[in-house]
């Protein structure tokens, strides 16, 4: 190859050495982001024996399961589709945060929760275990669904691991989940927070969700979750007073009284226009922009004890569209805790593969 050329080669920052072999010159990390085994942005994959060893700060955790599903299946494909749903390797430099995510924190993929069909309550168990082993490693567990019943097993697990502190959350939906059953079911993707507050793992009224619409649930929900203290912001509030100034507020609702805030995302809080690939899409939801926004606001204010991100079905996905949007919200909210450890005066890790 002639040397101008490969000059002009190289990785996302560095060129290799002129006369490198060509077969080893670029790390796997730094190799197209479609290339190789498939994990979160090629992040290292490890299991739960290594994940123990390494202690990272973040690790990636797939739940692919989505028998809760009450209309169109198809997101336990949605782990995969939101890993590579990617166009970039190696390490990356966040615009909006001004940082280079990998070079702050040490984050890996901790691979699925082994999940297998038919067996609702055995998929819970493993991705209540599989969460409580990243919780363990002292990583912080950012779940990819899976339908929204993983948040009951996920978030269960966070609120166990915390001893005496408190759990907050902040959930992004157009549907409210607090269903008190499904046809008879007591776990399905309409009820995980009713579930959830009935166990105590989190108070009623530390409970905030933001991006309701449509038409459910009925009244006699609204009833239940208005005497159990939930806080709710629909779009319509949205729409009057901006994004920004109602995720403030939800900010403020759930740290009042917790420690620490789970965030969990269901991707049809988008408008279906700009997130087509889910179960039930509903129109008139946020924009991509806002979302991502509100997730850097969101962890920017708060301590993140762990993070979901579900109801992404690939099968009714547009060009990737929904994949790519629930992969940068993984991203945005990686960026944001970089922003935090660096804006706390820590220093960066420099834990991704090749930095000197």
């Amino acid at each position: 190859m002639p040397d101008e050329i490969r000059r002009q080669r190289g990785t996302n920052d560095d060129n290799p050495p002129i006369g490198a072999d060509p077969y080893t010159e670029f790390l796997s990390h730094d190799l197209p982001a479609y290339v190789g085994l498939p994990s979160f942005q090629k992040l290292p994959l490890l299991d739960d024996a290594a994940l123990a060893g390494q202690r990272p700060d973040v690790a990636i955790v797939g739940a692919p399961y989505d028998e809760g599903t009450s209309h169109r299946p198809g997101a336990r494909f949605g782990p995969n589709a939101i890993r590579a749903a990617t166009y970039h390797s190696g390490s990356v430099n966040s615009l909006q945060m001004s940082i280079q995510p990998f070079e702050w924190l040490d984050v890996v993929d901790a691979g699925d929760a082994p999940v297998v069909p038919t067996n609702p309550d055995r998929a819970h168990e493993v991705i209540g275990r599989k969460v409580a082993a990243v919780l363990a490693s002292g990583a912080i567990p950012i779940v990819l669904g899976g339908d929204h019943s993983v948040t009951l097993p996920a978030a269960s697990a966070v609120a166990a691991h915390l001893g005496g502190r408190s759990l907050g959350i902040v959930h992004f939906d157009a549907h409210a989940d607090t269903a008190a059953t499904t046809w008879g079911s007591l776990r399905s993707h309409g009820t995980p927070m009713r579930r959830l507050i009935e166990s105590g793992a989190v108070a009623g009224r530390n409970f905030v969700q933001v991006g309701l619409r449509g038409y459910w649930p009925p009244p006699e929900t609204l009833e239940w979750m208005e005497a159990n203290g939930l806080r709710s912001h629909f779009m319509t509030e949205i729409e009057t007073r901006g994004a920004e100034a109602v995720v403030a507020d939800a900010i403020a609702e759930a740290l009042d009284g917790p420690d620490v805030v789970y965030l969990s995302v269901d991707i049809d809080v988008l408008d279906p226009g700009m997130a087509p690939g889910t179960g039930t899409p509903e129109p008139g939801g946020l924009l991509s922009r806002e979302l991502l926004r509100a997730i850097r606001q969101v962890v920017m204010a708060v301590e993140l004890a762990g993070m979901d991100v579900v109801e992404v079905s690939p099968a009714y996905d547009v060009a990737e569209i929904t994949a790519a949007a629930a992969n940068r919200c993984v991203m945005e909210a990686l960026s944001s805790l970089a922003a935090r450890r660096r804006d706390a005066g820590q220093v960066p890790r420099k834990s991704w593969p090749g930095l000197e």
